[in-house]
């Protein structure tokens, strides 16, 4: 049950790639609801959203990146609106951590976009000087997406992207220019192959991503590296793929990963599991979700109104909520048919 009176929404985004990548669509629930609803309305056909992000102040709005750029709704998701951004495909979205109407919007190919505007106007930041680390990947086409945009709330100035199969960028200049920073703790495909980056006010300058297989710290803002262990996460090799500081608790942060990755066998990656850090990221937990998720976990979500809401899903639809910060859970499915070819991406709350 929930615990107090607040109710939470919940949102998740999906999307295909391949031969697939006509298959999308859009989710939301409410706390005590049974259903999830689906909310395309004024979003683009086939929608394949892989970026969410919801206004700390007014949770009413959230943006969506979607394959045509960047949406907005102003009424939890009922309608969507076009925003004047550039049409690519959008994988990443952040805010500025003092000010929610400064956003920031990575694309595939990799690029960056910045509105100080609530998303009315764009402006193309500078990665000119982005030189990728020469490594080879299965993974076609080579577009180099950024997957992920942290900002140090302590201080904005430093930016950081992670790029999916290219390492990691920093920016100095609030987001005006970006070099990239990283050939890898090890210059190799699956530790080059990031899928989020992190940095938590209770440790500023110390930056954390995740790889592929692994997850690595900086403590000197990406100067030097250290790889952060905890324990074999699963037999056979670990997948990486969600990465949240707790917005209540900077102390906090929350790691989703699966099986696979580098090195498991064929057909052992169906299983996922959440990991939570009280100390920034210096011990870790294997959290009880009561369930053995079937599929690798991919994102976290926390309610900034209401922390003690916590939100996990894994790739092929399994949602777990819990209302008391992580202690009890319960588990519901998303109502569509997800599988290699379209599944969850993004998942917000608010």
């Amino acid at each position: 049950m929930v615990n107090d009176s607040h109710s939470t929404y919940v949102y998740v985004g999906l999307g295909g790639e391949g031969g697939n990548i006509g298959l999308g669509g859009m989710y939301r629930r409410a706390d005590g609801d049974q259903e999830w609803q689906a909310i395309n309305n004024g979003l683009p056909n086939e929608p394949q959203v892989r970026a969410l992000v919801v206004h700390p102040q007014n949770p009413q709005t959230i943006y969506a990146g979607t394959q045509n750029g960047v949406y907005r709704s102003d009424d939890r998701g009922d309608h969507w609106q076009a925003l004047d951004s550039h049409r690519g495909d959008v994988w990443s979205l952040a805010l500025h951590p003092s000010n929610a109407g400064v956003i920031f919007a990575g694309y595939e190919p990799c690029a960056i976009y910045r509105s100080e505007d609530s998303g009315e106007s764009w402006e193309q930041m500078d990665t000119s000087r982005v030189k990728h680390p020469h490594i080879t990947t299965y993974m076609p086409p080579l577009g180099k997406r950024v997957i992920g945009i942290a900002v140090d709330p302590s201080d904005p100035q430093d930016m950081y992207g992670a790029i999916e199969v290219g390492g990691l960028l920093a920016s100095r200049d609030g987001g005006e220019s970006w070099d990239s920073i990283i050939d890898g703790p090890y210059v190799r495909n699956n530790t080059l192959d990031l899928h989020g980056v992190q940095v938590s006010a209770a440790s500023p300058g110390t930056v954390h991503i995740i790889t592929q297989v692994a997850m690595f710290r900086s403590r000197d803002r990406g100067g030097h590296w250290e790889h952060v262990q905890f324990g074999e996460m699963f037999p056979g090799g670990s997948y990486c793929r969600g990465l949240l500081v707790d917005p209540s608790d900077p102390r906090t942060i929350y790691l989703a990963a699966g099986a696979g990755g580098g090195g498991a066998p064929q057909g052992t990656e169906e299983a996922g599991a959440l990991f939570r850090s009280h100390d920034v990221g210096e011990t870790w937990e294997r959290v009880d979700l009561g369930d053995t998720p079937p599929g690798r976990m991919f994102q976290i979500a926390i309610d900034p109104a209401a922390p003690s809401h916590v939100y996990c899903c894994a790739n092929y639809g399994q949602v777990y909520s819990s209302y008391d910060g992580g202690s009890s859970w319960s588990k519901d499915q998303i109502p569509a048919e997800l599988s290699r070819s379209r599944h969850i991406y993004p998942m917000v709350c608010g």
